[in-house]
């Protein structure tokens, strides 16, 4: 599948460089040409011999190499491959990368190319979710780059937690997804997915029923048909898919944060269950049962993310997608809130308990457009996405 394509790959400085090594073999082995570029921490964890007898290819090192210079170039050798692909990509070189400091090879080759660019994040958990981590993530998210993983596990300094680097095939699936083409080669479209989880104090939560099973397989179908997708999840009990950027979120306000931060795209598929409403001045502390009585909780109306997207100008996305999910009047509630939020499509199911759609694996939906609406025959959730990838497809070449 990835035959002829070629990869520059850069090999980070960290504990996750060896899984570089069964990367490049399994690039390889699907046709793809890859050139290595090992950064001088990198070195610390993997050898230039044992890359360059993976990779079959000289592996470049410095910056300053007169022979190398003469031979190819750095900014001849940033612009000559498919995709730039950064695994594991430490803190330290994302940080480079957000503010464009040239001081290697490596940061050299990424502020110079003009090829698209992946990275594979690969650090401590602390260290991945400290704010200056995550405002680098998202200036590089802005600036267009994919983002594969990081996973949530064990890490081998002892920590548990996200920070984990994406496994070898992940990263293939994300690269192969990214570099065929496909209807929707060149889109960018974002998909929220998931429940929040509003907090009532620090061990209680309110949230909907989400498994976020059918927002992921939207995400991998649009991924498959070569879209670039940004993918905006809840704490959902379904994995995120290899090949999207994901960008992880508790409360509807951070989703709302996330969504705008990750506009412009071509399309928007809003498919989270997002709470309608959230405590006003939740505690910080947990509440405990008192001879007083029950405690008095205040509400509030969480952001109306769907509304607030279809309502953008001339920031909206061309194409803007809803979900309802209704437990009676399926289809006249539905057709009333496309109309009240503005958007362009309503996916609409039934979710009340009997239809067991609600965390199971299929689905039975009505898609109602301005033109009218189709009723689908119940079907698994990866037979629901890939229809309705199909059809942003079209509507999106229109």
């Amino acid at each position: 599948m990835l035959a002829g394509k070629h990869i520059l790959l850069i090999i980070g400085g960290g504990i996750a460089a060896f899984k570089a090594l069964d990367l490049i073999r399994r690039l390889r082995e699907r046709g793809a040409l890859v050139t290595p570029v090992l950064t001088r921490a990198g070195e610390e964890f993997v050898t230039p011999l044992s890359v360059s007898a993976l990779a079959g290819s000289k592996v470049y090192r410095d910056l300053f190499d007169l022979g190398d210079e003469a031979e190819m170039g750095h900014i001849q050798l940033s612009r000559v491959a498919d995709l730039v692909l950064v695994a594991p990509a430490t803190a330290d070189l994302m940080a480079k990368m957000a503010v464009g400091l040239a001081n290697d090879l490596a940061s050299t080759l990424l502020l110079a190319t003009d090829t698209p660019v992946m990275i594979a994040p690969a650090m401590n958990v602390r260290m991945w979710e400290h704010a200056a981590t995550q405002r680098n993530l998202a200036t590089l998210r802005q600036d267009g780059i994919s983002v594969v993983g990081p996973n949530e596990g064990d890490m081998a300094c002892g920590e548990y937690g996200p920070g984990r680097m994406a496994e070898p095939m992940e990263i293939v699936a994300a690269v192969e997804e990214r570099l065929v083409d496909g209807p929707l080669s060149g889109k960018r479209v974002l998909v929220t997915s998931g429940p929040t989880h509003e907090p009532i104090d620090p061990v209680r939560y309110i949230a909907n029923r989400s498994s976020g099973a059918q927002g992921k397989a939207i995400a991998a179908s649009l991924a498959a048909m070569g879209a670039q997708v940004t993918f905006v999840t809840g704490p959902a009990d379904t994995p995120p898919p290899a090949g999207v950027t994901v960008v992880r979120v508790q409360t509807a306000a951070q989703m709302l944060d996330a969504v705008t931060q990750s506009l412009p795209a071509d399309a928007a598929v809003f498919a989270a269950a997002v709470a309608d409403w959230r405590v006003e001045g939740a505690s910080d502390r947990k509440l405990k049962k008192t001879k007083d009585g029950l405690p008095s909780l205040s509400f509030a109306e969480n952001p109306d993310i769907l509304k607030t997207v279809s309502g953008m100008g001339a920031d909206r996305p061309k194409l803007v997608v809803g979900f309802a999910a209704e437990t009676d009047d399926v289809f006249a509630n539905a057709t009333a809130k496309r109309q009240r939020k503005g958007c362009d499509w309503i996916v609409a199911n039934d979710v009340s308990p009997e239809t067991e759609i609600m965390g199971g694996s299929e689905n039975a939906v009505t898609l109602i457009t301005a033109d009218g609406s189709e009723v689908w025959p119940r079907m698994d959730k990866t037979a629901v996405a890939r229809n309705l990838a199909a059809r942003i497809a079209d509507a999106l070449a229109q």
